[in-house]
């Protein structure tokens, strides 16, 4: 039997050496399959490290901690723009360059890569193309949600699967040729952060496997029909809009979890919500007694709150929040958010509380 090494070895009488470039825990799965399988990791590039958390303490990039567990070195410039980043940009680029590369592998960056790094390594074999210098593991079935966000949107668009395409990169947004692709199924139950770690794994797996049978792949064009585009999360799209119907909440709730997670404002307060499902109001779906939405408070009221949930009417159906956050607090089921934040029947959730006059805040 062939062995791993043996196969990583094959196309060059050695290991294949990989520049990786990638950010967050999706990226951070794929580089340990990297080391793992034996491949040479001579650059990690990844983003700069930044504030997090209530306390704005700064921390590396889930890929730059483990990158500087395992000993590799790592670049974090701003921007590899050498026109925007200057000295910074241009020291990266030298060190791109440098590695001596076969291959550049990219997952969830961040960055723009402009041509002429995409084109630095030496190409990995495939059949019936060019070399491949760059390759991108990419969160979605292509050609469905190319762009930044493509696990959150195919949860808020309410889609049944999704997947991990292994592609060329080239100038285009996630336009280019696809190698392999594996599709997962999204259960009404999965939020962005556990359909990312699914994700993240099904990636790990595939770009092993597409370097080291890169040379019987064949790169197939993306289909021309159903591209759509996945924009990135922007912090404000986590406050809810009650008029709007259960059901699409329900979604955003769970795609807005981890990041920026869904928010209402109760009791003057922003209040997140990371659990939640809805429940239908149509004709006949209600218990004995129960108003239909046509006979419903105004969307944003309480219905009800207990140990089951914060009950809240919507557009179309209502909203049961089961775990909730305040302000400074811990996230709680409702049965433990509800004694220390008393929510009651025809209080109002709503949208952002005004900003006071002056204030530069984000909303």
């Amino acid at each position: 039997m062939t062995s791993a090494k043996a196969l990583v070895d094959a196309p060059y009488n050695r290991p294949m050496r990989v520049v990786f470039a990638g950010t967050p825990e999706f990226a951070a799965t794929a580089l340990v399959a990297l080391l793992d399988g034996g491949f040479e990791i001579p650059l990690v590039l990844t983003q700069p490290d930044r504030p997090a958390g209530r306390g704005q303490k700064v921390v590396a990039s889930p890929v730059a901690r483990l990158a500087h567990a395992r000993g590799l070195t790592v670049a974090s410039p701003a921007t590899l723009s050498v026109k925007k980043g200057g000295a910074q940009a241009q020291a990266t680029h030298a060190q791109v360059l440098g590695a001596q590369a076969d291959v550049l592998v990219v997952a969830a960056y961040g960055l723009i890569l402009p041509p002429e790094l995409l084109a630095a390594p030496r190409g990995v074999p495939v059949t019936g193309a060019p070399p491949l210098t760059a390759l991108n593991i990419h969160a979605s079935l292509l050609p469905r949600w190319r762009g930044a966000a493509p696990i959150a949107r195919a949860i808020e668009a309410g889609d049944r699967e999704t997947g991990v395409t292994i592609m060329q990169m080239q100038a285009g947004l996630d336009t280019g040729p696809m190698l392999l692709a594996q599709a997962t199924a999204i259960s009404e139950e999965d939020t962005s952060a556990t359909l990312s770690q699914r994700l993240s794994e099904i990636g790990a797996r595939l770009i092993v496997q597409a370097l080291r049978t890169s040379a019987q792949l064949v790169p197939q064009l993306q289909p021309a029909q159903g591209a759509t585009y996945a924009r990135k999360i922007a912090k404000q799209e986590a406050w809810l809009d009650f008029t709007q119907p259960a059901d699409l909440l329900a979604r955003r709730v769970r795609a807005f979890n981890p990041f920026p997670v869904a928010t209402a404002t109760a009791h003057s307060v922003p209040v997140k919500i990371w659990h939640a499902h809805s429940v239908d109001r149509g004709p006949g779906s209600q218990s004995p007694g129960e108003p239909s939405d046509r006979d419903s408070p105004p969307a944003g009221t309480v219905r009800a709150a207990n140990v089951d949930g914060v009950r809240i009417v919507c557009g179309q159906g209502d909203l049961v929040a089961t775990e909730l956050q305040r302000p400074g607090g811990r996230r709680l089921s409702a049965r433990d958010f509800l004694p220390g934040f008393p929510l009651v029947a025809g209080d109002v959730l709503g949208p952002p509380p005004s900003r006071a006059p002056g204030s530069d805040g984000e909303s």
